[in-house]
């Protein structure tokens, strides 16, 4: 099976940001990168089909900087075969022409299976894997928990306001992972060591533009102090007071 990942640059999700001069875009200085946690998953989930068929190939690809080889190595460390990187100096504003660009990318590429996380943890959108597919002309299924493949058709399951929905899909096709799809692998030494051996493509991303824009971004404000209340008698009697009083909840 020859499966296709993309996978996003995402500011660490322990990372304290920091709104740049502009106002409507983060500040990227002192700020750790990481690859997007629910695309790590589909890169694991993607491995995982490989060995479990024996043979083909796994090809992550993603778009963005110069910087983003890092989590491209990353992921061929884990066990990916191949790496395309779609170059550029600043990612699209809008999740259309992303997928534009990697549509662009992944034409005249051979391959059974697309995967993409759920939703990137920068602007939680979760459409361009959607979109990828429309594009594709391809049958999309979003948020699996479960992929299982037989020849060509996978069968796939998501979790949907508390049931469990079981569906069958032809190949190829385009499916975004959920967060218990898989346990991602952490690269150890030989790997690390054989992804510098492993080809890396670059391409140039085309001009597209974006149909929306981010006119400005702001922090929530700042949380109300904490106050913190003994578990006595006495603590009780003053959470009592402060919930009839303060908050009038009582």
């Amino acid at each position: 099976m020859d499966i296709i990942v993309c996978i996003k640059r995402v500011p660490d999700t322990e990372a304290r940001v920091k709104i740049a001069g502009d106002g409507a875009s983060l500040d990227p200085s002192g700020v750790q990168f990481i690859m997007a946690p629910y695309d790590e998953i589909a890169v694991e989930k993607a491995l995982q089909l490989k060995e479990a068929s024996g043979a083909g190939t796994v090809t992550v690809v993603t778009m963005g900087p110069a910087e983003a080889t890092k989590e491209l190595r990353t992921a061929l460390a884990m066990g990916a075969d191949a790496a395309v990187h779609v170059t550029t100096a600043s990612a699209p504003s809008d999740a259309l022409a992303t997928a534009k660009t990697l549509q662009g990318a992944l034409e005249g590429r051979s391959f059974d299976l697309v995967l993409c996380g759920r939703q990137a943890t920068d602007v939680d959108d979760a459409a361009v894997g959607s979109m990828l597919a429309a594009l594709l002309g391809l049958p999309c299924v979003t948020q699996v928990s479960t992929v299982e493949a037989a020849g060509d058709t996978i069968k796939v399951s998501r979790e949907i306001e508390g049931e469990t929905e079981i569906l069958e899909v032809s190949t190829p096709c385009v499916l975004t992972a959920q967060k218990n799809l898989a346990d991602p692998r952490y690269p150890g030494l030989k790997g690390i060591m054989a992804a510098k051996k492993k080809p890396l493509e670059s391409l140039e991303a085309p001009a597209l533009e974006s149909l929306s824009q981010v006119r400005s971004l702001s922090l929530p404000p700042a949380r109300s102090e904490v106050t913190f209340i003994e578990p006595t008698p006495e603590g009780m009697q003053v959470l009592l007071t402060a919930l009839r009083n303060d908050k009038k909840v009582l």
